[in-house]
């Protein structure tokens, strides 16, 4: 054999050899692998898609989930407490926003309704003047009493009975708050001879709220409309009461009445009623817009006596330009609260009786507000019956300047 060819065979020989040992290891390394890998990985079983845990991770799962739910717990609490602050804050601070618009439009309608007058000519009256310095002063409520140029008499019998004189009006405004006036407009002629009856009895007894207002028996809602909006310019009054003048009012009980509602913002009192809407013409209390209420009226309060709220007596004034006015102002007050946020109060002792209604009452110990005769719509003879009614029905004189509002 050459030399060559035993060159050959070696190598051949020398390959297969190595062959075999590459062969050997990797079987080695691949036995090795799994070896290791079965001592260092531990796969879990699975039951039902959940992987079981041992007692003791389930126990630390535990504690920490319910750690989880105190703290979320408490910072939920926190937070809760928290937002009710902020709302409780924000409520008041709205409160006080209100209140601040409120008397801002007040001084509005104040201020235009001076700047009307003295650009129109009309005459102001000695109450608008003396406005700026009663304006700070605090007072319980206003009554209007609803007059007119020919109830000189009535007006008598008024002053004679249930209406402080001199003195005692002047303590009435000061001690207790409650101003009262006769309200009244002006002639068809400014300055004409009832005006100038008016101005003496004013002079005399100096007990009238003087209107920007021609006085006339289908005016009546243009006249109520002035008046809220006047009254509540000159004085700032939590309450406001339109009254007749023949009808027969207890200022103590009518007060204690209004301050159990003290905490309501928007009151409308009165004996609410809801009669008839007469389309005939020539009939008492015909409404020509008779189409707009079909057979009966909406609730609203009597116009013999009912008391608003400052709010709403500010409402009428800011808004008196766009207010309509119904034949009936008692429908027209009403009318304009249709839609607002306003608590309707049916107070029927603001409608008694006269005696012996009204007597028997006050014999029980519920005294009544006021009386008057629905025949009448007021008392019937009210110059002749007044004072006898005062007799029966009055919750004497010293119920006033004992009471406390």
């Amino acid at each position: 054999m050459s030399l060559k060819s035993r060159g050959v065979a070696e190598r051949t020989s020398r390959s297969v050899v190595s062959q075999k040992w590459s062969l050997l290891l990797c079987l080695g390394s691949f036995c090795a692998g799994m070896l290791f890998t079965t001592r260092m990985w531990i796969i879990p079983e699975i039951k039902g898609g959940i992987t079981r845990t041992t007692t003791v991770e389930a126990e630390k799962l535990k504690l920490v989930s319910e750690g989880c739910i105190t703290k979320f717990v408490s910072i939920t609490n926190l937070v809760s407490k928290d937002i009710f602050g902020k709302v409780s804050k924000t409520h008041h601070a709205i409160q006080t926003l209100d209140k601040t618009i409120s008397n801002l439009e007040m001084e509005l309608a104040a201020a235009k309704a001076a700047q009307e007058s003295i650009l129109s000519g009309a005459p102001i009256s000695e109450e608008i003047k003396k406005s700026d310095s009663t304006r700070k002063r605090k007072y319980f409520m206003v009554i209007g009493i609803n007059t007119a140029f020919s109830s000189r008499k009535r007006r008598d019998s008024v002053r004679a009975t249930w209406m402080p004189q001199g003195e005692k009006r002047g303590k009435l405004e000061e001690e207790k708050g409650i101003i009262i006036r006769f309200v009244i407009g002006h002639g068809a002629t400014v300055g004409g001879i009832l005006d100038r009856a008016i101005e003496a009895e004013d002079k005399k007894h100096g007990d009238f709220l003087r209107l920007d207002h021609i006085e006339g028996y289908l005016e009546l809602s243009a006249k109520t409309k002035t008046y809220f909006a006047t009254a509540v310019n000159l004085w700032d009054a939590e309450y406001y009461i339109k009254v007749d003048d023949d009808v027969h009012v207890n200022i103590a009980t009518l007060g204690e009445t209004l301050a159990r509602h003290r905490k309501k913002p928007r009151i409308y009192i009165g004996c609410m009623k809801s009669g008839p809407v007469l389309s005939r013409k020539g009939v008492r209390y015909h409404e020509p817009e008779y189409w707009k209420f079909g057979d009966k009226y909406f609730r609203h309060a009597t116009g013999q006596i009912y008391a608003i709220s400052k709010d709403l007596a500010s409402y009428i004034s800011v808004n008196q330009h766009v207010l309509h006015k119904y034949t009936n102002e008692d429908v027209s007050l009403g009318a304009w609260f249709i839609g607002l946020d306003v608590q309707h109060i049916d107070d029927r002792r603001l409608c008694c009786g006269t005696p012996p209604d009204c007597e028997w009452k006050a014999q029980a110990g519920n005294i009544c507000v006021a009386s008057f005769d629905w025949t009448c719509s007021g008392i019937c003879r009210s110059v002749d019956r007044i004072k006898e009614v005062h007799r029966h029905c009055g919750e004497g004189e010293n119920a006033l300047w004992k009471a406390a509002f």
